[in-house]
C-alpha cells in the first residue's frame, strides 16, 4: 500500500478548501503534487503555456468566483514566472495561493540547477510566504497560507522543495482548513458623528467611489440623494456603481471625464469610499476631504485629509444616514450631471463608424462589443488603450464584470484573466479585449483556450503600436520611438491554432463579424483594424501637456513626419 505524502495532504487541504482546480505548468520538482492532484480526482489540472498566465488566471477565477484559487510553478525558473501575475493579485487584494515549488532540499544553499530564494522572491507579493521542510508542519501551514490570503485579501505561497513533497505524511487534514469570516466593521458612534458634522456643514459635496464600494449600490443611491451630491467613479469602482445611478458624474484620472474632473474640483468637501485613487493632481486642494476604507493603511496615502475613518463602506453608509440632517441644496449635484450628460453625448457621438472610412474607430469597436455581449459578460481589458476605451464604452448593469490590471498595470493580462474567469464561469460569455501588444506577449496561451475547448471571444484593438505610449510621448514633447509593432494578421494565427479567427478592416463589416464571433460555441478571435491616431485626451490638460504637445508637432515637421500631423488632424477634426 502506498503511503500517504506531504503532497497528498496539501492536495487534501485544498478539497476541503473548496479548490477545484489549479493553474501551471508541469515540472519534475511538482511531480509529486501532480500525482496527488490526478489520484484525487477532484481536483483538476488547468495546463497554460505560460506560468504568468497560471497566476492572471487564479486571480480572475478567484475574483468571479468570491474564492481562494490555486497555481503552481515547478523550481527556480517555472515559479519565478508566476511573479507578476502574483504582484497583479496581491496589489488587487485578490486571494491566490501560489505554490512555488524548489530543488531538492538537500542542494538549497549550493547554487544548485535553477535554485533561486523562492521564499525572498515572493516576499514583496504576499502576506505569507514559508517553506515546507518537514512533515509535521503539516497540514497546519496550508491552513496558515490560506487563511492568511482570505483573511488579508492577497498572495500566500507555500515552497516546496520536491523531494520534501515526497515524504511520508501521516497527520490527518481537518475538515474546515481555514475561516471566511465577514465581520461588520464600521467606525464608532463618535466618529460617526463627526463625520456626519462635516457633510452636514458642506454645501457642494461630491463622493469619489471605489472598488470597496462593491455590495453598496443601494446605500449609496441613499446617501447622494440625501447629501444632493454628484458620484465620481474610480475606475475599479466601475462595474459596481455605474448603473442605475442618476447621480453618476463619470470617471476621473487619466481615462476619465471632464465631468468627473470638475466635480472633485468644485467641491468644498469630498467624500473617499472605498478608493485607493492614485493620482494626486487629480484631488481637490481647498476642499474638506474625508476618506472611509476597510484598510486604515490607505487612509491618507493619496491626498491629505481632514478626516479620515476605518469600516466597510456598506456598513459605515448605512450608519451614516440616521446622522444626516441637514437639507442640502440641489444646483451642484444638477450642474455636474448636466455637464456629464454633454461630456457623454460627446463621447457616443465619436463611437461611429461610415461603410469604407479605414481604419475604424477604437470607440465603435468598443460600443459594438457592449451593445452585442451578454447582459451578464465578463470582460477583461489589457493596460493601455484597452482599459481607456473600456471605461468609456462598455456599459455596466449590476450583472457584467470587468476585470483588468488596474492597479499593477501590466501589459498582457486581458488573455490569460479571460481563461481563469471561463474556466470557473464555463456558462457565461467571457470577452477579452486585447491590445495587440499585449495579445502578442502571451499569445502561446491562445493554445490554452484550444486544448481546454475555452469558449473565450477574444477581440484584438490592432494598430500596430503601443498607442497609449505614443500618446505618453507625445505629450511630453517626445517623438515616438520603439512603439511600432509588426504584427501579423492574427486572425490566420488563430485559425492555425484551430481558433475561429476573422479580421475586420471596414467599419460596414463589423457588427455582423462581432455578432457571428459571439454566437460561436467555441473560442473565437476578432481582428480588428483600428485608428492608431485616435486621440484619448485626460480630462485636464495641463500646461505641460500642452507645451509638450506643440514640442512632438514641431519635432514630427522638422524629422519628416509631418505627415503624422496631417493624419492626427484626418483622424479626429473630420469625422
Amino acid at each position: 500500500m502506498r503511503n500517504r505524502t506531504i503532497a497528498d495532504s496539501i492536495i487534501e487541504a485544498l478539497i476541503n478548501a473548496g479548490v477545484t482546480r489549479v493553474y501551471g505548468i508541469v515540472g519534475d520538482s511538482l511531480n509529486a503534487i501532480l500525482d496527488a492532484i490526478r489520484r484525487s480526482g477532484k481536483i483538476e489540472w488547468i495546463h497554460v503555456r505560460h506560468e504568468e498566465v497560471a497566476a492572471f488566471a487564479a486571480g480572475a477565477d478567484a475574483e468571479v468566483t468570491g474564492s481562494i484559487a490555486v497555481c503552481a510553478g515547478s523550481s527556480g525558473p517555472g515559479n519565478l514566472h508566476l511573479i507578476n501575475g502574483l504582484y497583479d493579485c496581491h496589489r488587487s487584494r485578490i486571494p491566490v495561493l501560489a505554490i512555488a515549488a524548489h530543488v531538492p532540499s538537500h542542494e538549497i544553499g549550493s547554487y544548485y540547477f535553477q535554485q533561486t530564494r523562492p521564499e525572498k522572491l515572493f516576499d514583496d507579493c504576499s502576506h505569507y510566504c514559508e517553506m515546507i521542510t518537514r512533515a509535521d508542519q503539516m497540514p497546519r501551514m496550508v491552513t496558515m497560507a490560506i487563511q492568511h490570503a482570505v483573511a488579508n485579501r492577497g498572495v500566500s505561497v507555500i515552497v516546496l522543495p520536491g523531494d520534501v513533497a515526497a515524504l511520508t505524511d501521516e497527520t490527518p487534514v481537518p475538515e474546515n482548513v481555514f475561516y471566511g469570516t465577514k465581520p461588520m466593521v464600521r467606525p464608532s458612534d463618535d466618529e460617526l458623528r463627526r463625520l456626519a458634522e462635516y457633510l452636514n456643514n458642506g454645501k457642494r459635496i461630491a463622493l469619489l467611489c471605489g472598488a470597496g464600494c462593491a455590495g453598496a449600490h443601494e446605500q449609496l443611491m441613499q446617501l447622494c440623494e440625501k447629501l444632493q451630491s454628484p458620484m465620481v467613479i474610480a475606475l475599479r469602482g466601475k462595474e459596481h456603481l455605474e448603473y442605475d445611478n442618476p447621480y453618476s458624474v463619470g470617471l476621473t484620472g487619466l481615462i476619465g471625464y471632464a465631468s468627473g474632473y470638475h466635480a472633485m474640483m468644485d467641491c468644498d468637501v469630498l467624500l473617499m469610499l472605498g478608493t485607493d485613487f492614485p493620482y494626486g493632481q487629480f484631488y481637490p486642494r481647498k476642499a474638506t476631504i474625508l476618506q472611509v476604507d476597510i484598510d486604515p493603511e490607505h487612509l491618507g496615502r493619496r491626498t491629505p485629509l481632514t478626516y479620515g475613518l476605518c469600516g466597510d463602506v456598506k456598513d459605515t453608509v448605512e450608519s451614516l444616514l440616521p446622522l444626516l440632517t441637514e437639507t442640502h441644496d440641489s444646483r451642484f449635484l444638477e450642474k455636474c450631471v448636466a455637464h456629464y450628460s454633454g461630456v457623454r453625448r460627446e463621447l457616443d457621438s465619436l463611437a461611429a463608424g461610415k461603410p469604407g472610412r479605414k481604419p475604424i474607430h477604437p470607440q465603435y469597436l468598443a460600443k459594438m462589443v457592449s451593445d452585442l455581449a451578454a447582459d451578464d459578460a465578463v470582460f477583461t481589458c489589457d493596460v493601455g488603450t484597452p482599459t481607456l476605451w473600456a471605461a468609456r464604452y462598455l456599459e455596466m448593469n449590476g450583472k457584467r464584470r470587468l476585470l483588468g490590471s488596474f492597479n499593477h498595470g501590466t501589459m498582457a493580462n486581458a488573455l490569460p484573466q479571460a481563461i481563469g474567469a471561463q474556466v470557473a464561469i464555463p456558462d457565461r460569455q467571457v470577452v477579452a479585449l486585447a491590445g495587440d501588444g499585449g495579445l502578442s506577449m502571451l499569445m502561446g496561451d491562445l493554445l490554452t483556450l484550444k486544448q481546454h475547448q475555452l469558449p473565450v471571444k477574444i477581440v484584438v484593438f490592432n494598430n500596430s503600436a503601443l498607442s497609449f505610449v505614443e500618446l505618453e510621448m507625445k505629450a511630453a514633447g517626445y517623438l515616438e520611438t520603439g512603439t511600432e509593432l509588426v504584427n501579423p494578421d492574427f486572425s490566420t494565427v488563430a485559425q492555425a491554432l484551430g481558433i475561429d479567427g476573422y479580421r475586420v478592416e471596414d467599419p460596414a463589416e463589423l457588427e455582423e463579424v462581432v455578432r457571428r464571433a459571439f454566437q460561436n460555441n467555441g473560442p473565437a478571435l476578432i481582428d480588428v483594424v483600428v485608428n492608431r491616431q485616435e486621440l484619448s485626451l485626460p480630462p485636464k490638460i495641463t500646461l505641460e501637456q500642452a507645451h509638450g504637445f506643440t514640442l512632438w508637432m514641431i519635432r514630427a515637421v522638422l524629422n519628416s513626419r509631418g505627415n503624422e500631423l496631417i493624419e492626427l488632424a484626418k483622424t479626429n477634426l473630420f469625422r
